[in-house]
């Protein structure tokens, strides 16, 4: 077992060392799957019968497959089941997070998690998804921004799109240990997974457990200066604040879909989660002085200062997806009830011991009586969090042109959030926020020219998409958000595209209204005076805030490389302009401070004593970068016969001809496409990761993947370039540039790179994944005692090894219960590597300790995972 593993790991590893050799034989094994003119058997060809056959002819037809996102807009990568499976994710939660590169967008001023679909249709959220295995996805489509715009959201998430299988049946389970390369802290989680999918209809049903231990700054080196000597005997402060809290979960999570008849297709989900966490503030403490000195004094009496926050989640979502004659209907609504009931410690009055110091009845460094300790009230926190999103659409075809035919969305929607706090810490009482949003929009995509439809075919393909919603919302009054784009297809290979968004934005509710709350012995980097403090904080609503106004450019290219089989080249330029933009208050420069007087509190020595950080208005952001990258794959080692003879790969096509089948019952959670049209037959998709466009790959059997028993390795890399990013805080005044030492909140680096890749081979597996961020700095003021901050360039690496124990027949036969089982050993940040932050003497200020920027360091996972 162990030669065969280190076997095939070597393998796996000369092929991802040298690719060349294994590009090529993908090529000739590709060429000789056209030759043979395979078809899937869950395929549907795009053209029909064809006439003028010649009698004996193998034929080639083009397929899709069910499911597929119909666009002009080709995807940025493409997964089949064989792909899939070359991940080892034991969820979909955990695909997404291997997709990480594919899947960021640079629009705007930051990329959220990306719209997800469900054979190509809206679902109520990712809860319905989150606990299918992926061994239930036939395919994977990750979509540039632009195609939110046909299921009703904006164009600033990417989408992706999971195809499940027609029928699937599994219970499983997953265990997982963490523990850091540094101690300190160990984390435990337990998940149970029941899924079946049959035809249209499905279930779901996930149920976690998740239990971390705390991590003490102590245990990272970590300890606050003192005013005072230390007593020998008295507790170290460090040992009671936490960096990591302890903290329990326990989730249940719920999907049922079924199948309406004539092609409509319904969906309900439902969650339950208790999250607790208890979190370490520090140690009652106090500087007594008398004749023989001053002692820095710390005392467990009456107990550490804590926080303990208990969190009880219930969501529930629903999907409905309904043909209407050539039109599709789709309706999604999601409410959830967020409670958390918090009890934060307050200091107790040590000022007894002084007064018996100076009445010469306590030794100052002697032991402190718990008598003239006075404890502190405890404050109470409850938050009440409701909310709404409801979603309506209305998808056709309402008219052809001579080059296609004309799409149209038109949505409507409503959305209510609402949030009731009452917090002993604030003055103000019970605080209830409410807000109602009524939508309403559409999205029309015009082709202009087309090879397809013969019209201006010497051009290439060409479309243009106009776009507009309008908000109206209970407590800000009207937003706008309109956009325009173009799609221009050269060659079949090769996609050019530009898009304009411009969007107004209202401030959160509580960055409004939030409650204003008082947290003491907050870590603070003074900018001026080049010095950490432990300061009192203010935080809460600001309800002087505007609405933001966003406009962005967005211009890509996405090529199909001729010269290499499986690989697509991405590159996206993005430039963006806000106004009046709503932030959390920024790092305390001397440029912050002077913008918002009466924010910083110091006292005669010119020390921080508090900071307000209510959220505050920006003038002006600018921003422009350039993001591009490479997603390549293919396939490796020895076809093996018997693999596949156990995994059929589809049918031939020969005389005659004939459509394939394809015309049962809909997808799970989905009806077929609108007017009975194929969804994905616009412009063949770029594969990475997966096959060409129009097919799914070849379905792998039991013993291998390719249907051959080959391997199957990826790599996907990205580099991102930053131009231009620049803040005005006030009308007029200064503008920061925040790549060239000036500063918000952090310094930016003006180079990203990001990687992922591995394969897969006969049961073995590797995954690399790594992120690189460049040097930066922040300048010192110029004032006494400031210094400049450099940031040192890094880089961390994620690996992961599996092995598919189940896939090793004898080892089966010997142990049974391996049967349907995977082991996992996973390394993040393998090195160990975090950020070296330095002054202008080259020390670490401690606000910069890398046990603040990074706490947990390299950390060791061993993962079982078991399907029954």
């Amino acid at each position: 077992m162990i030669k065969t593993a280190a076997a095939s790991l070597a393998t796996l590893a000369s092929c991802l060392a040298v690719t060349c050799p294994a590009l090529a034989q993908d090529a000739a094994a590709g060429t000789e799957a056209a030759a043979q003119g395979v078809v899937g058997e869950d395929e549907e060809d795009l053209g029909g019968q064809i006439s003028g056959q010649i009698p004996g002819q193998i034929l080639v037809i083009a397929t899709r497959i069910k499911g597929q996102v119909d666009t002009t807009q080709p995807p940025i990568a493409v997964l089949d089941e064989a792909a899939i499976a070359s991940y080892g994710a034991g969820s979909l939660q955990e695909l997404l997070a291997s997709l990480a590169p594919q899947t960021g967008s640079g629009r705007g001023r930051g990329g959220g998690m990306p719209v997800v679909l469900l054979n190509g249709f809206r679902i109520s959220g990712f809860r319905e998804l989150r606990g299918i295995p992926p061994e239930a996805i036939r395919r994977v489509e990750v979509l540039p921004e632009e195609v939110a715009l046909q299921y009703g959201y904006r164009p600033d998430q990417r989408v992706i799109n999971f195809i499940l299988k027609d029928n699937f049946s599994s219970f499983g389970s997953e265990t997982e240990f963490r523990l850091p390369a540094s101690g300190g802290f160990t984390e435990l989680e337990q998940e149970f997974t029941l899924t079946k999918i049959a035809g249209g209809n499905r279930i779901n049903v996930t149920g976690t457990l998740s239990d971390a231990s705390p991590l003490t700054e102590a245990e990272r080196g970590i300890f606050q200066p003192t005013t005072g000597a230390l007593v020998s005997g008295d507790p170290l402060a460090a040992d009671f604040r936490t960096l990591i809290a302890d903290s329990k979960s326990a989730q249940l999570n719920a999907t049922l879909a079924r199948a309406l008849g004539a092609g409509a297709g319904l969906s309900a989900n439902l969650l339950v989660q208790r999250d607790n966490s208890r979190s370490l503030n520090g140690l009652n403490a106090i500087t007594l002085t008398d004749s023989t000195g001053s002692f820095s004094r710390t005392t467990l009496e009456p107990q550490p200062i804590t926080t303990q926050r208990r969190t009880t989640t219930v969501q529930a979502g629903a999907a409905l997806n309904k043909p209407l004659g050539g039109w599709n209907l789709a309706l999604t609504a999601d409410a959830g009830h967020i409670e958390t009931k918090s009890t934060i410690d307050t200091r107790a009055d040590l000022s007894g011991l002084q007064a018996l110091v100076t009445a010469g009845s306590l030794s100052a460094s002697g032991a402190l009586p718990s008598s003239a300790i006075i404890p502190g009230v405890a404050d109470r926190a409850l938050s009440k969090t409701d909310t709404l999103t409801s979603l309506a659409t209305l998808t056709g075809r309402p008219v052809r042109l001579p080059g296609g035919e004309v799409s149209l969305t038109v949505k409507a929607g409503f959305d209510y959030s609402g949030i009731e706090t009452n917090d002993t810490r604030s003055t103000v009482g019970t605080i209830n926020l409410k807000r109602g949003d009524a939508q309403g929009g559409f999205s029309l995509d015009l082709p202009i020219t087309s090879r397809k439809e013969a019209f201006g075919a010497g051009l290439g393909d060409l479309s243009l998409n106009a776009n507009a919603e309008l908000h109206e919302l209970s407590d800000f009054g009207t937003l706008t958000n309109w956009g325009g784009g173009l799609t221009y297809g050269p060659t079949e290979k090769l996609t050019l595209t530009a898009s304009y968004v411009a969007a107004e934005k209202a401030p959160a509710l509580t960055a409004l209204g939030g409650p204003t709350t008082v947290t003491p012995n907050v870590s603070i980097f003074d900018f001026t005076r080049g010095e950490t403090v432990l300061a009192t904080v203010i935080s809460g609503g600001n309800p002087n805030l505007v609405k933001e106004s966003q406009r962005d450019w967005k211009f890509g290219l996405n090529w199909t490389l001729p010269f290499m089989k499986d690989s697509t080249f991405v590159a996206e330029y993005f430039r963006n302009r806000s106004t009046n933009t709503t932030n959390g208050f920024p790092l305390l420069t001397p440029e912050v401070e002077a913008a918002f007087p009466g924010r910083v509190v110091r006292d005669a020595d010119g020390r921080i004593v508090s900071v307000d950080q209510s959220s505050v208005t920006f003038a002006e952001e600018k921003g422009s970068r350039l993001r591009y990258g490479l997603n390549i794959s293919g396939n490796f080692g020895k076809p093996d016969p018997a693999a596949a003879q156990r995994g059929p790969m589809g049918r031939v096509m020969g005389a005659g001809g004939g459509r394939p089948a394809g015309a049962g019952a809909p997808p799970a959670g989905g009806p077929a496409a609108p007017g009975g049209r194929a969804p994905g037959a616009g412009r063949p998709p770029a594969a990475a990761g997966g096959p060409p466009a129009g097919g799914g790959g070849f379905r792998g059997g039991p013993g291998g993947f390719g249907g051959d028993g080959r391997g199957r390795w990826n790599l996907s890399i990205f580099h991102t370039v930053q131009f231009q990013q620049s803040v005005q805080i006030a009308a007029g005044g200064q503008v920061l540039n925040l790549l060239d030492g000036q500063a918000l909140d952090g310094a930016v680096a003006r180079h990203a790179i990001e990687m992922e890749g591995g394969g897969f081979y006969r049961g073995f597996g590797l995954r690399l994944s790594g992120n690189y961020t460049g040097g930066s700095r922040i300048d010192a003021s110029g004032l006494p005692g400031s210094t400049t901050l450099r940031f040192a360039p890094f880089a961390t690496f994620n690996l992961r090894i599996f092995a598919d124990l189940g896939r090793k027949e004898k080892l089966v036969e010997k142990v049974p219960f391996l049967k349907g089982s995977r082991v996992s050993f996973s390394v993040d940040n393998v090195f160990n590597a975090q950020q070296r932050v330095t002054d202008d003497t080259g020390t670490v200020p401690l606000r910069y300790n890398p046990g603040y920027l990074d706490p947990r360091g390299a950390v060791f996972e061993l993962e079982f995972r078991k399907q029954f």
